[in-house]
């Protein structure tokens, strides 16, 4: 009886407690959320700052990040804040602080410079001030009407690099067997563990898509800068500048420091600012851009891989075909939505996600109208979501193409024998090892594996030749892994214009009938729920920490190694600086 009545009194601790940590959360999350109101004072500058990790958008909700606010930037709050500061009469400016050290792509930055444009364009001046810089964040600020460093500050200029990890050298060492089938010499992702070195196919490309960014952004930099085109690559070879040499060769306006550059602008009376995430909280309306009809935009970014959009411990931010169809769907059922902005930004990933992904665009494109719009890349599975699209739109340097994949799988026996581990099986019927990581495959698997890779690769390219209006003998010189720059794709045919969200934008208007002139509503896909929402739609309080932990190990874990060793997989790796 005892042994029963500490039980109950355990459980009903453990309910009591449950609740308690339940509504202690909940309240405690009101009063860190409680909107007070954001009041912006007449002459106010908008500060940005372009520094550390900025995704394209906010990543996948999960119970710890509602707990834990990082309130970490992302470029399409920077885009929307920089709209509503052109509009809005008490913005008197936008000071935008840029370091070298963040994570956009050149893509994100045309799209800001873009951004900048339209400030300026609205007679309002935009500062850039930046404690370093490099070459693609001079790209940048060079679309500003200033540029301020500290003299203590540098910039780094130098010309484009091209540089490939290659391990086929360690696998040999470790025993490892790749099990590898591209299509084709153009898809180099296989080759980091098939070579030693680049091979001519992937020298070509990334020689062509140096050349375009070395015309696309060293052009603009002489251009609002100043310095003729003849007089870059001599900067280059200087490489390093103090801020007092970054002055003298033109790339900067002064040397100032932070409270200094503050005196200058607000004067006696000292500089009113509001921060980005303050601005955040003022609706487009209140900064005087009223729409009645509203354009949906749907945000897929990440790996390809699994049925629900998450943050992955190893390979980051996975975008789910549940997930995304999920809010597809969501956007196209609602009958305010005129059309969609379906924004990509992925290198690419699993296979089948991706044509399930693939599939639902085309079907809401047949109703209502689904701009593509990509970010800085687009390539392999990132472009395979996207060519069903009514229309699409990417960035001069967004990387796009890459249209081929990859499909094997790796056998791990060798390494596993170095550290003592044996295998032995037993089998019914053919090819029951066909998948097996610790076997490679015999001829005749790998005639299978090269035919059925093949097979599944026309199936995608007939889909593209038909969705695209491109004939099958034009298209195939595309194709095959090749990569290409936004400018590129559009001479291809494999993209409508070239253009950023902006662009985007007015492309859907067109689309849907609305007038160039007339504002829009906007609605982001996937909305966030926030920690309420999270743990009342979810597991009950009690269970909240073992249920996260059991996710973890049971769903996400399982997940990712499924995804990994899931054959046919559609992904680009390439990397510029």
């Amino acid at each position: 009886m005892n042994f029963i009545k500490t039980v109950i009194a355990v459980l009903v601790a453990q309910l009591l407690l449950g609740v308690t940590l339940f509504f202690g959360l909940v309240l405690i999350t009101a009063l860190f959320t409680a909107d007070e109101g954001v009041k912006v004072a007449d002459g106010s500058w908008l500060e940005l700052d372009i520094y550390g990790q900025i995704p394209t958008y906010d990543p996948p909700e999960s119970i710890a990040s509602s707990i834990i606010d990082t309130d970490q930037e992302t470029l399409t709050r920077l885009l929307t804040n920089m709209e509503k500061a052109a509009a809005d009469k008490r913005i008197e400016g936008v000071i935008m602080k840029v370091s070298s050290s963040n994570s956009l792509g050149l893509a994100s930055m045309d799209e800001l410079r873009e951004a900048v444009g339209r400030v300026r364009a609205a007679g309002k001046p935009v500062i850039a001030y930046s404690d370093g810089l490099d070459r693609n964040t001079l790209y940048l600020a060079s679309a500003c009407d200033s540029i301020f460093m500290p003299d203590v500050s540098d910039l780094v200029f130098t010309g484009y690099g091209y540089v490939d990890m290659f391990a086929k050298g360690a696998l040999d060492k470790l025993d490892v067997h790749q099990n590898l089938h591209k299509i084709r010499d153009y898809k180099t992702a296989a080759e980091m563990l098939q070579r030693d070195s680049m091979s001519p196919e992937a020298r070509e490309m990334a020689n062509w898509l140096i050349d375009e960014v070395w015309d696309v952004e060293l052009g603009a930099i002489s251009r609002d800068r100043g310095i003729p085109m003849a007089e870059m690559q001599g900067h280059m070879d200087h490489a390093l500048f103090d801020a007092q040499e970054a002055l003298d060769a033109g790339f900067i306006d002064g040397m100032r420091y932070w409270d200094e550059l503050e005196e200058d602008l607000g004067g006696e009376d000292g500089l009113e600012t509001i921060s980005s995430d303050d601005y955040a909280d003022v609706s487009r309306a209140q900064a005087g851009l009223k729409g009645k009809q509203r354009i949906a935009v749907v945000h897929a970014y990440g790996m390809i891989g699994g049925r629900k959009s998450r943050v992955d411990p190893s390979l980051g931010t996975l975008m789910g075909h549940e997930t995304v169809i999920r809010d597809l769907r969501a956007a196209a059922e609602d009958k305010n939505v005129a059309a969609i902005i379906f924004r990509v930004d992925s290198r690419g990933g699993d296979a089948l996600t991706s044509e399930l992904i693939s599939r639902e665009v085309g079907k809401i494109a047949e109703d209502k109208p689904v701009i593509v719009s990509m970010g800085d890349v687009a390539a392999s599975g990132g472009y395979a979501i996207a060519f069903r699209g009514t229309k699409i739109i990417a960035d001069s340097l967004t990387i796009t193409g890459s249209i081929g994949s990859i499909y094997g799988k790796i056998n791990m026996a060798g390494l596993w024998n170095k550290m003592g581990v044996t295998f032995d099986w037993v089998t019914r019927g053919p090819n029951a090892l066909l998948w097996s990581g610790v076997t490679d495959f015999d001829a005749e698997q790998w005639k299978r594996i090269e035919s059925h890779h093949d097979n599944s690769f026309q199936f995608w390219l007939n889909n593209i030749s038909e969705a695209r209006g491109i004939p099958m003998d034009e298209l195939l010189p595309l194709t095959e892994g090749r990569v290409w720059t936004g400018r590129q794709a559009r001479e291809r045919r494999l993209i409508d214009d070239v253009g950023g969200y902006s662009r985007a934008v007015e492309v859907a208007k067109e689309e849907a009938g609305i007038p160039a002139d007339e504002e829009v509503a906007f609605v982001h896909y996937p909305k966030r729920r926030g920690l309420y929402d999270l743990i009342t739609s979810g597991d009950a309080p009690l269970t909240v920490v073992s249920w996260t932990v059991q996710r973890w190990f049971k769903e996400d874990v399982a997940e990712t190694a499924r995804l990994l060793t899931s054959g046919r997989m559609r992904v680009w790796t390439g990397v510029t600086d």
